[in-house]
């Protein structure tokens, strides 16, 4: 058993170490001696993460449906390229959606998603902006649905 003070000290010398005694001793029930603002903060830290890479993965994933289907002048080139990643962001979405809040999460941002993603695709390019919808043409069932593109 470790006492919550001396858990704190672990947590900032061996990380690792302070991960296995903070999960044995919420195994056993022993929550007098949590680290709990620690503990607090991986949890907050963890959920940060998660919809970090949801938004990560889905603008890149809208970024290469819209080259896909905007830049034609280098589609016959670049297509199979963009095809391969869009198939592999959206199996890194598929294993993380599996989370209803996290879908629900990707529900919400869709649209913000969208104008980065947007811009990504107009820089990356150098199409006219007008080239590209202001509001997403996709929806999320589109987006995540490995036998479409547009």
């Amino acid at each position: 058993m470790q006492p919550a003070q001396e858990t704190s000290l672990i947590y900032e010398q061996d990380y690792p170490e302070w991960l296995d005694i903070t999960l044995n001793q919420l195994q056993n029930r022993q929550i007098e001696n949590i680290d709990w603002k620690h503990l607090i903060e991986e949890i907050a830290s963890l959920g940060n993460e998660q919809r970090h890479k949801v938004e990560s993965y889905l603008r890149q994933l809208i970024k290469h449906l819209l080259l896909y289907q905007y830049w034609e002048a280098e589609r016959s080139y670049c297509a199979k390229g963009w095809i391969d990643e869009i198939d592999n962001f959206r199996s890194e979405l598929d294993l993380l959606l599996e989370s209803k809040v996290l879908y629900n999460y990707g529900i919400k941002i869709l649209d913000k998603i969208y104008l980065k993603a947007r811009s990504n695709a107009i820089r990356k390019s150098e199409l006219s902006p007008e080239i590209f919808p202001l509001i997403c043409p996709y929806s999320l069932t589109e987006i995540l649905n490995p036998e479409w593109l547009p």
